[in-house]
């Protein structure tokens, strides 16, 4: 009798999850694939906070100067979010182009959602109706801006733009590359069903006037992190407005790699403790699902020492049918963006996803964590 409550229980957790999978691999499919082969007329601001980037700014100056978009067209805005290396003075020592000017962000501002309050204070003194932001340990192909700006008309509001780690060794790279690689694959795929719920802000756009409109990050400021996903749940939530994913590999923005576990743990928690306060029920109820069901795995799996013959065969089956159905849309989003031979390692990631999952989404929830030589709560 237990066993029947249980699976009671958990067959709408388990089913809502595979039906979640199958929904990403249909908006895959629906993906438009635009070229750079036009210049919008609105005026472009591409917003770029940094803080302590020494080995990096020079990096990105040289991917922003090296764009094919005309320099008449869009400004670059540096925003320097109280460095304490030699950031600021190498970026005021190497701009060359008369578009780019450096911003510092007040000393008095509060001292929680530093990158909200960067990249609001770089809007502020922005002059473009098309905000772009990027980070600054990014790499830009010469047809980033072009490609991703593309997409833009009458109705659209937002872009997001593929994300992809710069080549590394090492399996640690590697594992951690194909679960950055799904994170964007799943948020085009969500985009491609109109149900946006992930972007990465190193690589976005939007309109101003639609970031005034939704408040901008008004009631959000004291979150770390969100400045991305929150946004664009905000515009989308409004029907007014269409959004987008640029499925093109020229509109890439090329980032670098966690250095070690702790780095990558300190990110991860970083990134779930915006989970409970997004906006839309409908994707918190996805976030608590996807929870639920990999605690649903743990249990099935637990559960098996005490009943083998009945939860062991229930875990291989749910396990066969996540994997087969992660890689189809794994394979499919690969095939549209990233190189495949990186789903080498796609057997070995599916048996880390689960205690991954589960120790990321409760320690995102609880405690604080370090990122960029702040200790941040949330």
């Amino acid at each position: 009798m237990l066993n029947i409550i249980f699976l009671i229980i958990i067959s709408p957790i388990i089913f809502y999850y595979f039906y979640f999978i199958v929904r990403i691999y249909i908006g895959l499919n629906k993906l438009e694939i635009w070229q750079s082969d036009k210049v919008l007329e609105e005026y472009v601001s591409i917003i770029i906070p940094f803080r302590n980037e020494s080995e990096n700014v020079l990096q990105i100056l040289e991917s922003i100067e090296n764009q094919n978009y005309p320099v008449e067209k869009y400004e670059v805005i540096f925003v320097n979010d109280s460095s304490t290396d030699d950031s600021l003075n190498k970026l005021n020592n190497n701009i060359k182009s008369k578009n780019i000017r450096v911003i510092s962000v007040p000393e008095n501002f509060a001292k929680q959602a530093h990158k909200k309050r960067a990249i609001r204070f770089g809007i502020e003194n922005s002059k473009g109706e098309i905000i772009v932001t990027t980070d600054a340990d990014c790499i830009l192909k010469p047809n980033w801006l072009k490609t991703l700006l593309n997409g833009f008309d009458e109705k659209t509001a937002l872009i997001s733009g593929p994300v992809e780690f710069i080549e590394g060794k090492g399996l640690f790279y590697k594992l951690q590359k194909l679960e950055f690689t799904s994170l964007i694959i799943t948020g085009a795929g969500l985009i491609g069903i109109n149900k946006p719920m992930i972007c990465n802000g190193a690589n976005l756009t939007y309109r101003k006037n639609a970031f005034y409109e939704v408040g901008g990050f008004d009631g959000q400021l004291s979150l770390s992190s969100g400045d991305d996903e929150i946004l664009m749940q905000r515009i989308w939530k409004k029907r007014k407005y269409k959004i987008k994913f640029c499925a093109s590999k020229e509109a890439m923005s090329l980032t670098k790699a966690n250095k070690n576990i702790k780095e990558f743990y300190n990110q991860r928690k970083r990134w779930a403790s915006k989970g409970l306060f997004y906006e839309l029920k409908s994707t918190i109820l996805s976030i608590a699902s996807i929870f639920l069901f990999y605690l649903s795995l743990v249990l099935l799996l637990g559960l098996s020492f005490f009943k083998l013959d009945f939860y062991l065969p229930l875990f291989a089956a749910v396990f066969t049918v996540k994997i087969f159905l992660e890689y189809l849309v794994m394979h499919k989003g690969c095939s549209i963006l990233f190189n495949k031979n990186i789903l080498k390692y796609f057997f070995i990631a599916e048996i880390l996803h689960i205690p991954y999952i589960i120790i990321s989404g409760i320690s995102g929830i609880f405690g604080n964590f370090s990122w960029k030589d702040r200790t941040l709560s949330r």
